[in-house]
């Protein structure tokens, strides 16, 4: 009980040297591209489960919005895989550093915004101006409005940190008190047990919706300005 509670949260090292880089890249073993003609049972599950997100995010997007295809589902397979990897025992989560979720989040959202004022520039501008608004209010909802859609990307961040956080957290405090119970009261080291597995299970699934949220987030984003 004396270990640090943040301590899953720093950035482990090797040799002095951080090796979040080797952990951010491992998911893509887990995606292998498929060599054959005809392929496993895995990988096959794989591709249905794929092609089935695929068809359901992008099927409210413009051309140009499908052209972003690739770069959502790899978003949402990585956030999901890098999740769950999380959830491992002396692993280490990626997604419970803001600084990373802003470096998704960030140029996500500035290349949504970019490609609305290329192509609907009058419809992005009048977004910072509703139509009907007094004289005297425009200024603030202007500034309102500008400041509005610069917090998004720190919106799309915070959310996933702290999701990811709070649950990390959680499961955590109930292990190190079932531990400290075990010696002390069986009967409520095993309640707490139960609540300990009743969180995981509450956590696998909280993983993959918050990576679902996080990408259909950018979605929406990208939807509104192509």
């Amino acid at each position: 009980m004396n270990e640090n509670l943040f301590a899953s949260f720093m950035t482990p090292t090797m040799f002095g040297l951080p090796v979040v880089i080797f952990i951010i890249i491992f998911p893509v073993i887990l995606f292998p591209n498929p060599m054959r003609l005809i392929n496993n049972r895995m990988i096959t599950i794989q591709q249905w489960l794929i092609k089935l997100i695929l068809k359901q995010m992008m099927l409210m997007h413009t051309i140009k919005g499908r052209s972003w295809s690739l770069m959502m589902i790899t978003l949402i397979l990585f956030i999901g895989t890098t999740n769950l990897l999380g959830l491992l025992p002396h692993s280490f989560t990626p997604t419970t550093q803001l600084s990373m979720n802003l470096g998704m989040a960030i140029p996500l959202w500035a290349g949504a915004v970019l490609l609305g004022f290329r192509h609907k520039t009058k419809m992005s501008l009048a977004h910072f101006l509703p139509q009907g608004t007094p004289i005297m209010l425009i200024p603030m909802l202007v500034i309102i409005e500008t400041i509005s859609l610069f917090i998004q990307p720190m919106a799309l961040a915070i959310r996933l940190t702290a999701n990811i956080t709070a649950g990390h957290l959680l499961m955590h405090l109930i292990g190190g008190a079932t531990s400290a119970l075990l010696s002390i009261s069986p009967l409520a080291a095993l309640t707490t047990f139960s609540i300990l597995l009743l969180l995981t299970m509450l956590e696998f699934a909280v993983a993959l919706i918050q990576a679902y949220v996080f990408t259909l987030l950018v979605s929406l984003y990208l939807h509104d300005n192509t």
